[in-house]
């Protein structure tokens, strides 16, 4: 199972990454925009993703969308199904995404 503490190994390498929490909970930011959340429990992130849909009908068990997140472009990733690949991959969008263009330009895809 992947753990908050890999989930921050792997932004680490990402510019400009910040920690801080939400809603009481650890979360990774870039300059002050929220990318990563770690939800209650310890067992499911959020992140901002473009391809929600195609992740959630791919692959249910890792993959959800509650109802609050519903009018957000954000999917809940469980931590126990993710291949650690993919999710570095999803944490680089969930960046690119939230980081200013410029910024985000600057990372190789």
């Amino acid at each position: 199972m992947v753990t908050w503490d890999r989930v921050c190994d792997l932004v680490s390498v990402l510019p400009e990454v910040e920690q801080g929490t939400s809603y009481g909970t650890p979360t990774c930011k870039i300059r002050g925009k929220l990318f990563v959340r770690l939800l209650e429990g310890g067992e499911r992130i959020a992140i901002f993703t473009n391809e929600r849909e195609a992740l959630v009908t791919a692959a249910p068990q890792t993959f959800t969308v509650p109802a609050h997140y519903v009018n957000y472009p954000m999917v809940v990733v469980a931590l126990d199904t993710i291949d650690p690949v993919e999710l570095s991959e999803l944490l680089a969008e969930s960046w690119r995404i939230r980081a200013p263009k410029r910024l985000a330009a600057s990372l190789p895809r």
